[in-house]
This record gives C-alpha cells, sequence and structure tokens, in this order.
C-alpha cells in the first residue's frame, strides 16, 4: 500500500470519528428540547438553531468524506494498473530473452547470477553442471567447466569478449556488457558453423596460394631444388629438371643421398654442419662447358633450398672483360699522367698506378670510393662546379690547388672528358691530371722579381690602413655584442625568476590529484585481485611515482636556482642515513643483474641530513641507471678533514671530456634501460647545486668500460649519546596503535578527503572528515570529543591554513592533539615554523607508506627511544 493511500484512508477515519461525535450532540439537542417545557423553549430553540449549524457542518464533512473515499478508489485502480502492467512487461522481457537464439545470463552488482535463459541453462546442463548453487559468479562457472574438462581452449578477441572451445569440438564466443546499476549481461553465441566455414575457407586459400607458389617456382629462370631436413625432396621446377636430365618420377618421394651421386651438379647443402657465410656460394663447370652457379639458402626447420643459375655467358664476358682489363691497366700504369675513370655517381672505377702514388693510396683502394675521400670538404666544393658542367656533357680543363701524398699543396691541371652512352647519356668521366706546381711557381717567381721596392711599400701601406680599419670595427662591434649579452643576460635571469615563480605556484595544484591518488592507490592495494590486475595497479604505482619525482626535482631546480635552499646543519650518526639509504635501493635491485653492497660507518657527521640524503640518493640512482650488470658499492673512508662518502659502480663509465658536462641541466648520458622510467637529467645537476649549498666537495673518478666513483666530503660531527631507532623496527612493533585510532582529517578537497577515509579504515582507523574548521565543528566537539591524531592541509578555504587551524583547535582543549600538515610547500620557512609548533610536515603526494610511519610514530610518541621528530621526517621523506 503506498504513502498516499494510507494518508487518505487516515483522513477518512478521522472524518467517520467527527460525524459519530457530531450526531451524539445532535441528538443530545433533540432530546433535551423534546423533553423541556416553559421557560426552557428559548434555550432549546438556540440550541436547535445551534443544531442546524452542526448539520450543516456535518453535511460538508460528509462531502469532503466521499471525495476522499473517491481518490483513494481512484488510486486503487491506478496501483492495479501498474502492478498488471509490470507482470506484462516482465513476462514479455522472459518471452524476448527465451526468443534469443544465444545463452543469456544476467548478473547482479555483486557478479552474482540473477536470472538466465534456457540456452544458457542447456549449455551446462547437457555437460552435468548444475546451475542451483548459490551465489554463483562467471568465475565460479569458469572453475565448474575446467573441473569437468569442458574447455578445451580459449581466445581473447577483444576487451568485450573471448571464444572458447569446447570439448565436443562446438566454439562459443561470450560477449560482456555492464548494467546501468553496476551489473552485468553475458551472452553465448554458438558459432561452431562460423568457425567450420574459417577453416574451410582457410585450407582452401592455403592451396590456392600452393599452386601459385608452384606456378610461380615453374617459372622462373633458375633452378629450385628444395629439401626436408630428413633429407627428403619437396620442390623442384621444370627448369631443375632440364638443368640435371632427372625426370619427374626419379623425384617423386626421393631422397637426396639416392639422387647425388647421379647428378653432374651439387645437390647437398653446401657448408652443411653450419654454413660460414650464412649463404652457401659455389660455382661449378660441368663436363659439357656450362657453368653453374649454386646457392644454398638455410631454412628455420633445418632444411634447406638450392638455387641453380646458368651463368656460362656471364663467366665468359667476365674473362674477356679480365683480359681487356690487364691490357689497359699496363698500358696506363706506365704513362706519367694521372689517369681515372669516375661513374656517374662519383665513384672510381678505375685509376693508374701513377694517380694512386700521387694521392698515397696503394692500389685498388679507391676503387668504389667518392672521390671527395682524397680531398677536403671545402676542397671537394671547390671541385664540384666542374664536375657537374662534365656531366652535363662538357669537355672540362682548369687549374687547382690539392695536396699530395706528403700533404704538399700542388698545382693540378685537371682535365675532364665525359663519357657518352649510344643513347646520350653521361655514364662517367675520364680523368686526366698533371701536376704544373713547379712551373707555376717559376712563373710566379719571375713576376715577383720585376715588382719595385715602391709598390711593395704602398701595398703594405694600404694593407696597414685596411687592417687598421678592419680592427675599429672590430671594436665597435664587440662593444655592441657585450651590451646585448649583458641584455641578454638580464633577460634569462628574469625569465629564471618567472620559472621559479611559476614552478612554485603550480606545484600544489599539480600535486593535489597527485596526492589523491596516491591515497586510493594505497586503498587499492590492499584490495584482493587477481595477478593481472595487481600487475596494472603496481604499473600505474611506477607511473605516478615517475610523476612525483619529475615534479620534485623541477620545483627542487627551480628552489637552488633561486637560492631560497638553506642548509640546517646538525651532529648525526651517518648511519641512520646510509642505513635506509643501502636499504632501498638493495630492494630496488631486486630483480636486476646488479648486486648492490654496503659498508657501514660509526662516525658522525655535521650537515643538513635531508639535502645530503638527497645528494647521495640521487648517486645510488645514477650508478643503477648506468649499471646493466655487476654491483654497486655504498661506503665511506675516513680522512683527515672530513668523513669521505663513496659511491662505486661498475657501469658504463664516463668519458673524460663529459666528466664536467654531467653536471649541467638536462644533460645525461645513454642508457641501455633509460626508457623504464622518465628522466630529464637532473639528478647530477641537483647534486652539484645541493653540494654547493652544504659546502661539500663532490668529485667524479670515472674509466669507460670499467665503472665510475662518485665521492661527497663531509665534515666530521660531534658524537652523539643515542642514535635513533631504525623507523622500520617503530612501524612494526606500533602497527597495532592504529587499531581503532580517532583521525580528524581536514582538507578542502574533498577527493583527498575521501581517499584518506578510505585508505585510513582499511588500517583500522576511526576517520572524521571535514572541509574547514567549522564543518569539523559540526560533525563533533572540538573541545571535548577524544582523538588521537589531527592531519590538516596546509592551503585551505578562506586564506586558512592548516596551521592556524591546528592552534586554534589546540588552544580549546587541555591536551594538545599530534598534528600532520600536509603541504606542496617545501620552504624552510614552512618547515621551521611547522617544528616550532610541534607538529609534522608532510610533503605531497603522499606515499601510503610514508605516511602509515608517520602516523605509527605520533601515536607512539617519544618514549625514550631517542628518534626525534627531525629523524622521523627525514626517514619517511627519504622513503
Amino acid at each position: 500500500m503506498s504513502d498516499k493511500q494510507q494518508t487518505l484512508e487516515q483522513q477518512l477515519a478521522a472524518l467517520k470519528a467527527e460525524n459519530a461525535r457530531q450526531k451524539k450532540m445532535i441528538d443530545a439537542l433533540v432530546r433535551r428540547v423534546e423533553q423541556g417545557g416553559g421557560g426552557a423553549q428559548l434555550d432549546a430553540w438556540g440550541a436547535f438553531q445551534h443544531s442546524v449549524v452542526l448539520a450543516d457542518q456535518v453535511r460538508e464533512k460528509t462531502d469532503e468524506l466521499n471525495h476522499a473515499l473517491q481518490s483513494i478508489e481512484s488510486a486503487n485502480r491506478q496501483l492495479s494498473q501498474a502492478k498488471s502492467q509490470a507482470e506484462q512487461a516482465h513476462q514479455r522481457f522472459i518471452d524476448a530473452i527465451e526468443s534469443i537464439s544465444d545463452g543469456f545470463a544476467l548478473y547482479d552488482p555483486n557478479r552474482e547470477l540473477v536470472y538466465s535463459n534456457s540456452h544458457f541453462q542447456r549449455y551446462w546442463r547437457d555437460n552435468a553442471i548444475s546451475l542451483n548453487t548459490p551465489a554463483l559468479t562467471p568465475e565460479k562457472i569458469r572453475q565448474l567447466a575446467e573441473e569437468h574438462g569442458l574447455i578445451v581452449r580459449e581466445v581473447d578477441e577483444n576487451h568485450n569478449g573471448h571464444t572458447i572451445k569446447l570439448h565436443d569440438n562446438r566454439w562459443l564466443q561470450i560477449k560482456e556488457r555492464e548494467t546501468s546499476d553496476g551489473g552485468m549481461v553475458m551472452l553465448y553465441s554458438d558459432i561452431t558453423q562460423l568457425k567450420l566455414a574459417e577453416t574451410a575457407r582457410f585450407e582452401a586459400a592455403m592451396a590456392e596460394k600452393s599452386r601459385v607458389l608452384q606456378n610461380m617456382v615453374d617459372n622462373l629462370s633458375q633452378g629450385v631444388l628444395m629439401v626436408s631436413k630428413q633429407g627428403g625432396i619437396e620442390v623442384f621446377n621444370q627448369r631443375f629438371l632440364a638443368m640435371t636430365g632427372f625426370t619427374q618420377t626419379q623425384l617423386n618421394g626421393a631422397h637426396i643421398e639416392a639422387l647425388t651421386a647421379a647428378s653432374p651438379m651439387t645437390l647437398w647443402r653446401i657448408g652443411r654442419g653450419g654454413m660460414h657465410p650464412p649463404e652457401g656460394i659455389r660455382v661449378q663447370t660441368l663436363p659439357d662447358g656450362r657453368v653453374i652457379e649454386v646457392r644454398s639458402h638455410a631454412m628455420e626447420d633445418d632444411g634447406y633450398v638450392n638455387t641453380y643459375t646458368d651463368i656460362t655467358q656471364r663467366y665468359l664476358d667476365a674473362k674477356e672483360l679480365r683480359e681487356t682489363e690487364q691490357w689497359l691497366r699496363l698500358i696506363t700504369d706506365n704513362v706519367p699522367a694521372l689517369i681515372a675513370y669516375v661513374g656517374d655517381d662519383l665513384r672510381y672505377q678505375f685509376t693508374n698506378r701513377a694517380y694512386d702514388q700521387w694521392y698515397g693510396f696503394p692500389s685498388g683502394e679507391l676503387l668504389g670510393q667518392h672521390i671527395s675521400i682524397s680531398r677536403s670538404q671545402s676542397k671537394f666544393a671547390a671541385l664540384k662546379p666542374y664536375v657537374d658542367r662534365a656531366l652535363s656533357g662538357e669537355s672540362v680543363v682548369f687549374e687547382i690547388e690539392e695536396y699530395n701524398a706528403s700533404g704538399e699543396a700542388r698545382y693540378v691541371v685537371k682535365s675532364y672528358v665525359p663519357n657518352q652512352s649510344s643513347n646520350g647519356t653521361i655514364t662517367g668521366l675520364f680523368v686526366l691530371n698533371w701536376d704544373i706546381t713547379e712551373r707555376r711557381q717559376s712563373a710566379q717567381q719571375l713576376e715577383l722579381a720585376y715588382q719595385t721596392l715602391e709598390v711593395r711599400v704602398q701595398e703594405r701601406t694600404a694593407q696597414l690602413q685596411e687592417l687598421n680599419t678592419q680592427l675599429q670595427g672590430e671594436v665597435e662591434e664587440r662593444r655592441v655584442i657585450q651590451e646585448r649579452l649583458l641584455e641578454t643576460k638580464k633577460e634569462a635571469e628574469r625569465a629564471n625568476l618567472s620559472k621559479t615563480k611559476f614552478l612554485a605556484a603550480i606545484s600544489h595544484d599539480l600535486l593535489q590529484p597527485l596526492n589523491a591518488a596516491q591515497l586510493y592507490l594505497g586503498s587499492l592495494l590492499s584490495h584482493r585481485m587477481s595477478p593481472s590486475a595487481r600487475k596494472l595497479v603496481n604499473s600505474l604505482t611506477h607511473s605516478l611515482d615517475d610523476v612525483e619525482s619529475l615534479i620534485t626535482t623541477l620545483v627542487e631546480i627551480s628552489k637552488l636556482d633561486a637560492g631560497v635552499v638553506r642548509a640546517d646543519k646538525q651532529s648525526f650518526p651517518v648511519s641512520d642515513l646510509l642505513d635506509n639509504i643501502a636499504h632501498d635501493f638493495a630492494h630496488a635491485a631486486e630483480g636486476s643483474r646488479v648486486e648492490v653492497r654496503y659498508v657501514p660507518s660509526s662516525a658522525c657527521v655535521y650537515s643538513d641530513s635531508q639535502l645530503l640524503a638527497r645528494i647521495l640518493r640521487n648517486l645510488m640512482t645514477n650508478a643503477l641507471r648506468y649499471t646493466s650488470s655487476g654491483k654497486i658499492l655504498l661506503g665511506s673512508r675516513r680522512c683527515r678533514d672530513g668523513l669521505r662518502i663513496e659511491v662505486l659502480d661498475t657501469g658504463v663509465g664516463i668519458p673524460e671530456d663529459k666528466k664536467k658536462e654531467i653536471f649541467q641541466e638536462f644533460k645525461r648520458l645513454t642508457s641501455d634501460h633509460d626508457h623504464l622510467h622518465t628522466q630529464l637529467g637532473l639528478g647530477l645537476a641537483i647534486v652539484d647545486k645541493i653540494s654547493s649549498v652544504l659546502g661539500h666537495t663532490v668529485t667524479v673518478d670515472s674509466i669507460p668500460g670499467v665503472g665510475s666513483r662518485f665521492s661527497v666530503l663531509v665534515p666530521y660531527g660531534a658524537a652523539e649519546t643515542q642514535s635513533p631507532r631504525n623507523i622500520e623496527a617503530l612501524v612494526a612493533d606500533g602497527v597495532v596503535a592504529l587499531q581503532g585510532a580517532r583521525v580528524w582529517v581536514v582538507d578542502n578537497d574533498q577527493n583527498i578527503c575521501s581517499a584518506m577515509e578510505e585508505l585510513l579504515q582499511r588500517w583500522g582507523c576511526e576517520v572524521t572528515t571535514a572541509g574547514s574548521l567549522q564543518a569539523l565543528q559540526i560533525s563533533c566537539d572540538t573541545v571535548q570529543s577524544p582523538v588521537e591524531l589531527l592531519i590538516a592541509d596546509y592551503h585551505l578555504d578562506n586564506q586558512l591554513t592548516g596551521l592556524a587551524l591546528a592552534k586554534s583547535l589546540n588552544a580549546q582543549r587541555l591536551q594538545p592533539v599530534p598534528t600532520v600538515i600536509v603541504t606542496a610547500n617545501r620552504s624552510e620557512e614552512l618547515q621551521h615554523h611547522a617544528r616550532d609548533c610541534g607538529y609534522l610536515v608532510l610533503h605531497k603526494p603522499i606515499s601510503p607508506m610514508r605516511l602509515k610511519m608517520t602516523m605509527v610514530y605520533l601515536l607512539n610518541g617519544d618514549n625514550g627511544d631517542g628518534l626525534s621528530l627531525k629523524s622521523a621526517s627525514t626517514s619517511s621523506r627519504n622513503r
């Protein structure tokens, strides 16, 4: 019964009760009038008038009651009609599904079977699989099918479905589609006939291809013989039969060993037992004078194909050509002129002995080489116009300076005579050279002897005046260039400052969605999933790590360039830093061919632990990237000036001329596996800039092909009385503290709130999220409600910061709440401000492991274990 119908019935009951009450009043008044008399008639008349009014009211109420009854009846009729239509639609749905020739199955959002038609049930009932199992999912049906040996083969077609082959040789095509309520519909189509038709078409196509291939082989001008791995004759053509004299009957089904003795040509594979070269070649002269070229081609199945080419005429022509060439060389080698022939591709085809000796090349070495091999680029450019004129059909004679075999500059007269074929095309050039250096020098000396001293002085004076004018012009030009360089430097500084401001402004907007994605991934990794799904999630995690690394690196470079990074130096045991770095990179190298070794140290150093960790992690990352296989060693050496921390690898090494270049921005050497992660070539640039901030010296020694060693010299610090406990031990001991912990999360991004709530609830926390201080005060009593931890975003709405919110909350409570400030702002000022307030700062994007370690630390407190606020922050961030 609907709410509207219930309301109408309640109104009807109320009207009936009112009508009955008024009838009782009227009856009582009438009786009083009938029983009364005398002076009481005036009262009776008044009562009668009142009864008339009451009667009118009763009539109105009665009309309203009748109208309500009619509305109820109308509603009942509509309800009955709707129910009838729903039943009719449901029956039509069942009829439509049953009319489908395919199997149909409908699953709810929990992937449990809701409805299936008879075709779907018959697929499994025919194979003794019952569908009456409760909570039946597609995975369970698949498991039952595999247990009964129903599925023989499966083929993935696309993302919408796949095809399976059953044990009775039937093929089913399975298609899936999600429903609007989050459920799923699966269609099972019998495509057996379609598969049989495809197989028949494939076999027919293969037969046609075999016929075409045989026709092609038969029409080749070469003889062809294909022999299997076992030595059986598989393919031959008519040209092979004509060359060997065999008949087709002799070769059908024959073995190669039986035919070898009867054939004058080679039938076996040349270079049997492994061809060297891979394609074996043999030229064979038959008893009848024919010359046959035999080539063997290996096949993947260890069979081979032999091709037989009749090269008798070509062999005779080559023999005649060799004899002619011998006579030609005998004549030209005894001529003192430099003679050569160059083809239209400007490559040498002939040179005589004088030509080779003058240019300093062994006999025959220039053949096939381009004419530019014996001269520089500028000399060839000067020669090119004359070559082009000769190739256009013009005979050219000119003088030019060239260098002989001894490197002396000589003057040569060249003559290019084009070789024109019968069809009028230029096929090459005849080159004739004469060395005229001595004759030219004699002429020049004779000309100089006739020049007077006065003319020489005038020429020298004019040259000096011209040189002076050129020098003045160069001075003015350098002045203009210097002014331009100063202006360019100012523009570069302004651009660098704009870049720094831009990166600082967008870092929060870039890291905000990335932070949410990291938190959601942390929740997703705690779900149970298939190996393929977990592989995709792990790939997504690596991609987000790369994005985080790129954004963080760009922001760090901009801060270092702007000079806003300040070192916060303290004394600390270096093992606190090196232990974590060695552990992390040993884990990162798992599954590779690189072994990471670590030598611990008990020394104390004086430095900024966070900046020093950034230097060492970049050096270790660089070593791992450029070491495809081998070893990486992280250790330290005690020196008089301080502790020298070293990273050694057996990687590709660094050439001597690249040692300074690698510390420049966007410069990196080539790595065979650089494609696994996106890199900008900023790692060593950051090392160089941070070492300048810390005042530490970074040195590099490397031998290409042997390996590299990067060293950082850090001053000694005062020894501490107590060393902080390892952060992993803290997490292992205190993870139980998360169970039931009450946590407040304040962030103006609802996506971040949802991700935080999902992740923390999976860790067993009781989470309250809010977008502002006012929303948190509405959700709970911020003054008295028990809470163990506050996580607040730094940038909130209405110019409010997370620091101000935490101060406001803690000022109203008896005991301050341990607080974590989440921000994309990496300024030192914010770090110091939060530390002064006793709060911990985490930078976006937050990895789930870093968040968990920080929460465990704050929930456990400092219980005398020596783990300071700074060390916890450093360890978690380094991870």
